[in-house]
């Protein structure tokens, strides 16, 4: 298969609506692929579709909406129902979507930080239950976008909701280090990638001027690639190969965080 031929894959892209997930959307539907666009409601789902359509010429069959809260499980698991009963074959799972977290300790209905929940939590979720849509075939990857910030970031075990200390610094740095150790999970093929600081609603956290959505969502696209070979639990800095922060590749760490996250997302894989 050319590098540039994506006509008979099927990828689902979290946090679609806008920034480098809109932009990811838009670079893999205009090399062919069929896209299922996320947002976090379905106006916002339908809206990144149209607005694809007429601004990229890109025809609206190989578009998707689906829509959920990431901050609401519940709604994250009707998705990945619906997805797996319309797309029983899943190429590729991009788990873009992510906020940061905020000023003040907010905590989901579901009994999580907001933050780890949203950027990491959901997306553990869903990806357990697109496993089988995702191994239905040789070949299905995962992508998650992470960030440089995972370094500075440290799992509370005992506390994950860090109810006695708070840092919404902190809570983005633990969010982001658990999304790139879960990249090393066996269960299907993932790695995970900082695709580098972009001009997006995430800029405050990382600086003043940053690259544009299009140039870090060809990161991710790379990745997205079949032509790409991958190996699991690889961690990309942009287009570099690196180690990611130590001992998040480790066995024992990654088996730890899948058991908390079971709890917490009360979910039996």
């Amino acid at each position: 298969m050319p590098a540039s031929d994506f006509s008979s894959r099927t990828v689902l892209v979290t946090g679609a609506t806008s920034g480098i997930g809109f932009e990811t959307a838009r670079q893999l539907a205009e090399r062919g692929a069929t896209v299922l666009v996320h947002g976090r409601t379905a106006e916002e789902g339908r809206t990144a579709v149209d607005a694809l359509v007429a601004t990229a010429g890109i025809d609206a069959a190989r578009l998707c909406a689906y829509a959920a809260d990431f901050a609401r499980l519940e709604e994250v698991e009707a998705m990945a129902a619906r997805i797996v009963a319309e797309h029983p074959h899943l190429d590729v799972l991009v788990n873009n979507a992510g906020m940061a977290a905020p000023e003040r300790h907010t905590i989901t209905e579901d009994g999580n930080e907001i933050a780890f929940q949203v950027n990491f939590l959901a997306h553990y979720l869903l990806t357990n239950l697109l496993e089988q849509a995702l191994t239905s075939e040789p070949g299905g990857r995962v992508i998650n976008v992470s960030s440089s910030l995972h370094r500075t970031g440290s799992i509370q075990w005992s506390d994950p909701n860090r109810a006695r200390r708070y840092s919404r610094l902190a809570a983005y740095a633990q969010s982001q280090l658990a999304l790139t150790v879960f990249a090393a999970d066996p269960r299907v093929a993932a790695v995970s990638v900082h695709p580098g600081i972009c001009a997006t609603g995430l800029l405050p956290l990382y600086g003043h001027e940053g690259a544009s959505p299009a140039d870090g969502a060809a990161r991710i696209v790379r990745l997205c690639d079949p032509a790409t070979e991958i190996v699991n639990g690889a961690y990309y800095d942009r287009d570099q190969r690196v180690d990611p922060a130590p001992g998040a590749t480790d066995d024992r760490t990654v088996k730890r965080l899948n058991k908390l996250a079971d709890v917490l997302v009360r979910h039996t894989t």
